[in-house]
Order: structure tokens, then C-alpha cells, then sequence
């Protein structure tokens, strides 16, 4: 088989139906829609949900439960990986990662997580640390500050 012999499934490929064309298509005049009414009209009919005008199921059931969404802390993430930029033994604070376009956002805080290595030592202080972040900022002489 080559490239120009490909083609496709019998019966994949079929011509789309041209309503309002009149003779021999058996879609003229009304194109199917009948006469009228609100399906005859262009965007007509109601949404999956609506039941002529009944209350919908999902106003008649009760609301139930609590959602914390609203009360969540959302840090700003930074990788152990991005701090080998700075230069050894400095202080990284959320600032200073703001100014360097590491953080774009604050948030409710920076938090460090530990994907990657550390090349040197570094004292990092931010809102959160991961386990293995912290672990291997200290691995590497560094020191790990909670705000």
C-alpha cells in the first residue's frame, strides 16, 4: 500500500444534507422544520433542563453540605530546581522572588516545593515548604525559615 492509495472507510465520508434547496433535495420550502412555531425559528427551542415551564429538578432539590472553597489558602509554587539562579549563601525571600519573575502572584503566600535538585547553599524563607524542599534545601548547607 502506498500513500496515494489510501482512502477512506466506505460510507465515512458522506455529502452534507443541503436543506432549502428546492427541487430533488426533499428538504425545500421549510427545510424540515415544518410551519412556524419556535423550532421553525433560527436558535428556537428550549435547553436540556427545561420542563414547560414546571420548576427544573435542579431548583426543586435541596441544597446540602458545606464547601471550605472559599475559606482555602492558594501559595504561589516555586521549585527547588528555579533557586539555583541565585548566587550561594543568599537569602531568598518571597520579595526578592517576586523581583527575580520566579512569582508572579503572590497569593496568600510563596511556598517552596522540592522538585529538583539544590546546588548550593541558600536561606530560604517563605509561607510553606515541602518535606523533601526543606529536606533538601538542608542537604545542601542551606537553611529552611517559615514566615
Amino acid at each position: 500500500m502506498r500513500i496515494h492509495e489510501l482512502k477512506p472507510a466506505p460510507g465515512s465520508k458522506t455529502s452534507p444534507k443541503r436543506v432549502g434547496r428546492g427541487i430533488g433535495s426533499g428538504l425545500g420550502k421549510t427545510a424540515g422544520k415544518g410551519h412556524k412555531g419556535q423550532k421553525a425559528r433560527s436558535g428556537g427551542g428550549k435547553g436540556p433542563y427545561f420542563e414547560g415551564g414546571q420548576t427544573p429538578l435542579q431548583r426543586r432539590l435541596p441544597k446540602r453540605g458545606f464547601s471550605n472553597a472559599v475559606f482555602r489558602r492558594v501559595y504561589a509554587e516555586v521549585n527547588i530546581e528555579d533557586l539555583n539562579r541565585f548566587a550561594p549563601d543568599s537569602v531568598i525571600t518571597p520579595e526578592l522572588l517576586r523581583e527575580s519573575g520566579l512569582v508572579k502572584q503572590m497569593y496568600d503566600g510563596v511556598k517552596i516545593l522540592g522538585n529538583g535538585e539544590l546546588k548550593h547553599a541558600l536561606t530560604v524563607r517563605a509561607h510553606g515548604f515541602s518535606k523533601s524542599a526543606a529536606a533538601k534545601i538542608e542537604k545542601a548547607g542551606g537553611k529552611v525559615e517559615v514566615i
